[in-house]
């Protein structure tokens, strides 16, 4: 995770032991800064497929850090700008790294932009920067599908998700829009066949729900299951397990996380009745969620708490609580897992 401080942004990394329990490894500056704040985002921070590299958004210097991840921790590696204001969400696909810049909550406006990786560099692809639905959405988070042909953007003001085609170039094109069935689309997690999870935080107590949709080649979106609720208070963030067995979802407002059962199909069902799969207690405000690569341990990050907490989860998609860590910054933002 990154402190996301005003006075200069840190990735802190932990060490996970077999039984899923974390020791800090240490704090790396990232050579920018955060905002001290939350960016009502996901994935400021994610680890490259291979888990060799780590990128970092600094959302108050507007600029990208990149890490060489080492046995003996993190190695800075090159710092670029975002090519906007704010940058809140990454993703890559290969040697293509998109990011989403929520400029419009910084006096500016919403984009996207994209750069090329090569040994540890990222450099900007001139032209390659595309608006938004508005100048000032709330965007969440950019992805790309599973296939990496289509670039998803959940914008939370507006409740839309937008789809952009991707071009053998890297460039982006034809910006289509979808409404949210539920207000405040949020994160979201990517699937086999062009799927998608996207979380739906809603308008009051007890309202928020998840969604998976199905994503076309030319970036259609067709619903597979509509809104099924958490039966809790605002789902944020989504995870989905390697398997595609089983999804989970952090109720910020709740301080619990719903898990789904996920058919072949791509259609979902709540684990348990209630809706609490894990519960992590009432003012922690569960934000970031993030799976291990082997889907075998769950971590939340707690900005009400300041803490990390840490689950087992079991065969049957259940979840079985384990000692966290105190003493995370009430800012950090952002969380990925080896």
């Amino acid at each position: 995770t990154m402190d996301n401080s005003v006075a200069g942004n840190n990735v802190l990394a932990f060490h996970r032991s077999a039984d899923g329990s974390l020791e800090l490894a240490g704090a790396f500056p990232t050579g920018g800064i955060g905002t001290g704040t939350g960016l009502g985002n996901q994935g400021a921070l994610i680890l490259s497929r291979d888990g060799h590299w780590l990128f970092v958004c600094n959302a108050g210097s507007n600029e990208i850090s990149v890490f060489a991840v080492t046995p003996d921790g993190l190695a800075f590696s090159n710092k670029v700008n975002s090519e906007g204001q704010r940058p809140v969400s990454l993703t890559l696909r290969d040697d293509l790294l998109y990011v989403l810049n929520a400029g419009g909550a910084a006096g500016g406006s919403d984009n996207i932009t994209a750069f090329h990786f090569d040994s540890g560099s990222l450099l900007h692809i001139p032209g390659s920067t595309r608006a938004l639905n508005a100048g000032n959405t709330g965007p969440a988070q950019v992805s790309f599908t599973s296939d990496g042909d289509v670039l998803v953007v959940t914008e939370k003001a507006t409740n839309i998700i937008d789809t952009f085609t991707v071009g053998d170039d890297g460039f982006v094109n034809g910006r289509k829009t979808f409404i949210s069935p539920v207000p405040t689309p949020f994160g979201f997690a990517t699937g086999r066949h062009g799927r998608i999870f996207v979380s739906e935080a809603g308008g009051g107590p007890n309202a928020s729900s998840v969604s998976s949709y199905e994503v076309s080649d030319d970036g259609d979106v067709a619903a597979i299951s509509q809104s099924v609720s958490t039966r809790q208070t605002a789902a944020c963030w989504v995870v989905l397990t390697r398997n595609e067995r089983f999804a989970y979802a952090s109720n910020t407002g709740s301080g619990t996380i719903s898990g789904y059962r996920v058919a072949p199909d791509g259609s979902l069902e709540l684990l348990d009745a209630d809706g609490i799969t894990g519960n992590i207690g009432a003012g922690s405000a569960p934000i970031d969620i993030a799976l291990t690569r082997n889907s075998g341990f769950l971590y939340t990050l707690n900005s009400g708490t300041g803490t990390l907490s840490a689950f087992r989860v079991n065969a049957d998609g259940s979840l079985e609580t384990l000692a966290g860590v105190n003493g995370i910054p009430a800012g950090a933002n952002g969380l990925a897992a080896e």
